[in-house]
């Protein structure tokens, strides 16, 4: 079996060596010789050993190093990392801290079409639409010192575009030059070292990547594409996604980065810049998406799984359902999944969920994000959420939760590394005497560095006996995008270190660029804590990397603490085993910085291996496992249950089996099963006179044990089958059962208990009633229900319905209330008993006291079950369950649906054709055998 694993950006990347000369690229190795994982150009090579914060301040001044300070602490990091580069070549490249066995659950990549390292062409992106929501449909073109003016033609723009671009000669010459291919700086690192692990440890077979280059295309001509898309799939096992840069740069800067990671992290896009984009962005993430799904549906073949990732490709597996009606489809979301009130804020919310639907299984890090999911679900959807998943009309989705890890295998070996140790040296030799307090972010909104800073601000105000024993290391790698929220960071720094540092002493190091890896291992081996504060984040692997280096065999003190941030994925995988704080409580965090640092070696000890044990326990290579099998399972569940897999029913093997037993139960549901659904508020109710003849007739043997099902209430179920005698019947979906030949009922559910929570339920169902004009309520003795079939608006009554199925679910879960979406109602009732649990009474029945008329009490050997909707779904899974364990010698359960079924078979004719196979068996029980009706 094959895994297609789509992420945005592919492991790898195209570097074009454009400054050789014809001789030079002669002698060169062929474009297409496979490298090694950290190859590089030479160039590239000469950086890569040096780390981003050397690179970006090896001058002697002091622009850009902490604010206020008042040591030289910034420089270990520089001067001493270009001594022992010198000496010491890195045994891997280090390219923005990412490195074999670094994983990170969530890596914003570099902006697009960023060389970096590399010799990649410029974007072509096309112009900018107009920055007026009104005018969104009209792009502009802007020049430099010129006013925006409405698009010209296609044909003038390109003109147009050539002679404002310098370098367009040059851009010609990317399809001329040499190139290799290289391990991408962009794209999802803890995915990949997730894929490597498992794939050394064998619990993963066959894996083909599937992506984008991460760097513009446009400029190279299709031989080039081809030959590029060529050489990944034949040599790296990855297919290439090519796409227009107009179209990549409209999904991944604008759809994806202005408007869905914020809104995903609980922030509302509230620039007007993003509200104009919207609408223009989304039909580019839909061509990507698009370009996503035929480019796996291509290469698909039957048996392959294809694990699609992260939220840049939230629409592929719905378009790839549609294309692959029988794939293996699993999603896996990395980031946080907000809450239903922030989600619906998003204009394409239907589309992006019906997206994500398209899974066999869906993932996420939580299982918060899981009923965040699953509520936005029910409330924009309309759709049934149950515990494990989504019930759609026609099947069934599989949602639940798979936090990914870190790989200590990985990890392990690098520690070993001698770089790791002189680090180590160095920065003990460095901090002797002092606590040291660690922390390494993104400088971006999300990540809570500025709350960080202003609660060690308060901490060193209220404790001043820890101003010369403390320093807080804060990697702040910046961004472009976040130029208002750096210049408060380095306000606060500079206050930090302006009122509390002295001479001799820096409580504050803050380097604005990310380090080597080789930095940062030894800063988490040797700190004393590390401080998570992200406002919101999918899971943070930061604090499990640190967590792992914490356990004293490489010199460090050992047994760290960790203070993190209670909005963070880590924060329920670690239960509460960490200092958790709200970053928004400044004091609560000020003190949990105190509490981290007065704690005894043997509490830290007992909080250490608590949190040890759960690092351990989820490692990459068993996100990867649990993830492929859950995703078979659930797979082969599905399919089993799709109609077109249910086979027809066999009336004359059903026959045979009827003749050969001796003992018989039947149960069938009444309405779209016996009889057509009629109208609920009809005031005379009846059942048309075959139906009655059919059981009447299938009574008259007296093997035979019938219990006719349905919704209604019991004294409508009497009415119904008056002229029947010995038939057993349930009423209320399960809620009441009478016994044959008895005439009293049976309640399952307690008085005391319907009483209290039907008061609580009706207030809110008058709530929803009152603003859903030509919608009413009807009570059973044991449930509501919520009609709006016949209201005047029916798109506002379903969402309506949905808010308040949700609010129901919600405000009643502790009552054991539940509320079943169906077409167009609501039915609200007890979550302990359903037709399944009545049924098994009736079954207990059966053995204990047989039909009370003639039929001795013993084990029926044949049980047939007969149903139409999703309320009968409890009842076939109950009867498989007696036919897989043995119970019953046969077993039979019948569908009627077009949807996805637990039934064994199905019937095609309907009722008709339901009474017509009941007439046939019971005419089989006649001695002459002549009455056969066929079906």
């Amino acid at each position: 079996m094959t895994i297609f694993i789509a992420s945005l950006f592919l492991p790898y990347t195209v570097n074009f060596h454009l400054d050789k000369s014809p001789s030079e690229r002669s002698t060169c190795s062929s474009p297409r010789q496979k490298s090694s994982p950290g190859s590089r150009s030479p160039r590239a090579r000469k950086s890569s050993t040096v780390s981003l914060f050397e690179k970006h301040h090896h001058d002697t001044s002091r622009k850009g190093l902490t604010p206020g300070a008042t040591t030289d602490d910034e420089r270990i990091f520089t001067s001493q990392a270009v001594k022992y580069a010198s000496h010491n070549a890195y045994p891997f490249p280090v390219v923005n801290g990412d490195l074999p066995g670094f994983a990170q659950s969530e890596v914003h990549s570099p902006a697009w079409g960023s060389t970096q390292s590399f010799n990649q062409p410029r974007a072509r992106t096309g112009p900018l639409p107009s920055p007026s929501i009104l005018k969104h449909q009209e792009p502009v073109v802007k020049t430099p010192g010129s006013v925006e003016t409405p698009a010209m033609g296609v044909e003038a723009m390109k003109a147009q575009e050539q002679q404002m671009r310098p370098g367009h000669r040059r851009s010609i010459s990317f399809s001329l030059a040499d190139w290799t291919i290289e391990s991408a700086e962009q794209g999802n690192m803890g995915l990949r070292n997730a894929v490597r692990s498992a794939s050394e440890a064998g619990t993963i077979g066959d894996v083909i990547w599937v992506g984008t280059l991460g760097m513009p295309t446009d400029a190279l001509s299709e031989e080039t594409k081809q030959s590029i898309a060529e050489t990944l799939e034949n040599e790296y096992d990855s297919l290439t996604v090519y796409t227009a840069d107009n179209d990549f740069d409209g999904h991944y800067s604008h759809f994806c980065k202005t408007i869905l990671w914020p809104v995903f992290h609980y922030q509302i896009p509230d620039n007007p810049k993003s509200k104009a984009y919207e609408e223009h962005s989304w039909s580019h993430y839909v061509k990507l998406n698009e370009a996503f799904a035929q480019r796996i549906a291509k290469s698909w073949r039957r048996g392959d799984a294809i694990w699609i990732h992260d939220y840049h490709l939230l629409l592929v597996p719905g378009m790839l359902r549609k294309l692959l009606p029988d794939a293996k489809i699993g999603f896996f979301l990395h980031i946080a999944f907000p809450s239903s009130e922030v989600f619906r804020c998003l204009a394409e919310r239907t589309e992006l969920l019906e997206g994500v639907l398209g899974a066999d299984l869906v993932g996420f890090q939580t299982d918060e994000y899981c009923r965040h999911f699953l509520q936005t679900c029910s409330r924009i959807l309309c759709v049934e959420a149950r515990n494990d998943g989504v019930q759609l009309e026609d099947r069934f989705v599989n949602v639940g939760k798979f936090p990914i890890g870190i790989d200590p295998a990985s990890w392990d070996k690098r520690r070993q590394s001698p770089d790791v140790d002189h680090w180590i040296k160095l920065i003990s030799e460095r901090y002797q005497g002092k606590r040291l307090i660690v922390s390494r972010d993104k400088l971006d909104s999300v990540r809570g560095v500025r709350q960080k800073l202003l609660s060690y601000e308060l901490f060193l105000n209220t404790h001043p006996e820890w101003r010369e024993k403390v320093v807080l290391i804060q990697v702040a790698s910046s961004t472009n995008e976040q130029m208002e929220l750096e210049t408060t960071v380095s306000d606060i720094a500079m206050r930090i270190n302006s009122t509390h540092a002295t001479l001799a002493h820096q409580p504050l190091v803050f380097l604005k660029q990310d380090l080597s890896f080789a930095q940062y291992l030894a800063l988490i081996t040797v700190a004393d804590a590390l401080m998570v504060t992200s406002l919101r984040e999918g899971m943070n692997l930061t604090s499990h990397e640190f967590i792992y280096c914490q356990d004293g065999k490489y010199g460090n003190k050992a047994h760290g603490s960790l203070i993190l941030s209670e909005f963070t994925g880590s924060a329920s995988l670690f239960e509460g085993h960490a200092l958790l704080v709200n970053p928004w409580d400044y004091r609560q965090c000020a003190e949990a910085i105190h509490t981290a640092l007065t704690l005894d070696a043997q509490e830290r000890e007992q909080m250490w291996k608590k949190l040890h044990a759960a690092v351990i326990q989820n490692t990459t290579v068993n996100w990867v496992s649990s993830f492929r099998e859950t995703l078979e399972k659930v797979w082969v569940e599905h399919t089993s249950r799709e109609t077109i897999s249910v086979p027809r029913l066999s009336v004359s093997r059903l026959e045979q089996a009827y003749k050969k037993s001796n003992r018989r139960l039947f149960i069938l549901d009444y309405e779209g099963t016996l009889a057509s659904w009629g109208s609920p508020t009809s005031i005379i109710l009846t059942t048309p006179q075959r139906a009655l003849t059919t059981l009447t007739d299938l009574l008259d043997d007296p093997k035979n044990i019938v219990y006719v099902m349905s919704s209604r209430r019991p004294e409508e179920m009497e009415r119904l089958f008056h002229q029947v005698s010995g038939l057993g019947l349930i009423a209320e979906n399960g809620s009441f059962i009478r016994e044959p030949s008895k005439d009293s009922w049976i309640k399952l559910n307690e008085e005391t208990h319907t009483k209290s929570w039907k008061a609580g339920v009706m207030g809110i169902l008058d709530y929803f009633r009152e603003r859903t004009e030509g919608s009413w309520i009807e009570e059973r003795h044991c449930s509501l229900v919520f009609h709006y079939a016949s209201a005047e608006d029916k798109v506002a009554a379903a969402r309506l319905a949905s808010e308040c199925a949700d609010h129901i679910n919600d405000a009643c879960a502790s009552q054991r209330v539940h509320v079943i979406p169906v077409e167009g109602a609501l039915v609200i009732e007890s979550s302990e008993t359903n037709k399944a649990s009545a049924t098994e009474l009736a079954w207990r029945y059966c053995i204990e006291r047989g039909r009370g008329d003639g039929l001795a009490a013993g084990r029926p050997d044949f049980l047939l079950v007969v149903g139409d909707s999703r309320e009968d779904e409890v009842v076939f899974r109950w009867a498989n369950k007696l036919g897989d364990a043995k119970a019953v010698a046969n077993v039979m359960t019948v569908t009627l649906g077009a949807r996805s079924t637990e039934a064994k078979a199905t019937l095609t004719q309907g009722v008709s054709g339901v009474l017509a196979c009941l007439q046939r068996l019971a005419a089989s029980s006649l001695p002459d055998n002549s009455y056969n009706t066929p079906a």
